[in-house]
């Protein structure tokens, strides 16, 4: 298949997954598989990370007018911006030392499809049994920041779990709404992604790491390839994200729920097949 295209289409799917409570890593790992990418190239490697960054930078243009606000009124006691400081800190220190441990999960379709059906069944049970307490992302407490921020450590060592999925749920159990346990997932992962991918990327352009390639080891092709992904990826992430958010404001998460536990099925019997 035409690079172009297979660029067009990963865009897309990390555009409409990023974000969703359903694993973007394991929907991206089943795809390249399918597409016959390989995966021990550097470059696929690095046009992975290449383009996450774009579906992260959708955030701070969707969120511009509430992030703005935030600013105006920064600091105060238990400022929002301070909460996602904390909850921020909290996951980065325990994941950067299990990094190698998070290297080694990356590549197992195995724990993506366990964690992708354990994800959607604590999901369904969290959505439909939380009590509310805090209705806005403003009224949030220290220790709830605390709790997110512990939880989301879990969708860094078991990909498939999904970030959006850890940060959503762990809010509600906290009795935060849907909509503010949302909201707050997405302001968490702008840090959060910006970290891990920023870190990642560094490495991929210096030649360091697993994802060696240097920047001179990419040909004008392969900018164009990056391009598109990155473009696709930044689009579709923020009509996804403008979406999701319609959505909880009227619904619940019961419906990714099912579907997490319907591919985590899947991505278990190709595993099995493979092995």
């Amino acid at each position: 298949m035409n690079d172009y295209l297979i660029s067009l289409i990963l865009g897309i799917l990390e555009g409409v997954t990023e974000f969703l409570p359903i694993s973007s890593t394991a929907h991206l790992r089943i795809a390249e598989a399918w597409l016959n990418i390989s995966l021990d190239s550097g470059y696929w490697k690095m046009y992975t990370i290449v383009i996450q960054l774009g579906a992260i930078l959708c955030l701070p243009v969707y969120f511009r007018e509430r992030i703005l606000k935030f600013l105006s009124t920064f600091p105060s006691r238990r400022h929002p911006l301070l909460l996602v400081a904390l909850a921020f800190v909290v996951t980065a220190i325990p994941s950067f030392l299990l990094s190698k441990l998070i290297g080694e999960n990356l590549e197992s379709l195995r724990i993506m499809g366990l964690a992708l059906i354990l994800g959607g069944v604590v999901m369904w049970i969290v959505d439909r049994a939380s009590r509310v307490r805090t209705e806005r992302m403003e009224d949030m407490s220290w220790s709830q920041a605390f709790w997110i921020g512990a939880c989301q450590i879990l969708s860094a060592v078991f990909p498939g779990t999904s970030r959006s999925m850890a940060t959503i749920a762990a809010g509600q159990i906290a009795g935060m709404s849907r909509a503010s346990a949302l909201e707050f997932s997405f302001f968490l992962s702008i840090p959060t992604m910006a970290a891990a991918t920023g870190y990642d990327l560094l490495k991929s352009v210096l030649g360091k790491g697993e994802t060696n390639v240097g920047v001179s080891g990419i040909d004008t092709h392969g900018w164009i390839v990056l391009l598109i992904g990155f473009v696709v990826s930044f689009f579709v992430a923020y009509g996804s994200v403008a979406w999701f958010m319609e959505w909880v404001r009227r619904r619940g998460f019961v419906p990714f729920a099912i579907y997490r536990i319907l591919f985590g099925a899947i991505v278990l019997i190709y595993a099995l097949r493979l092995s």
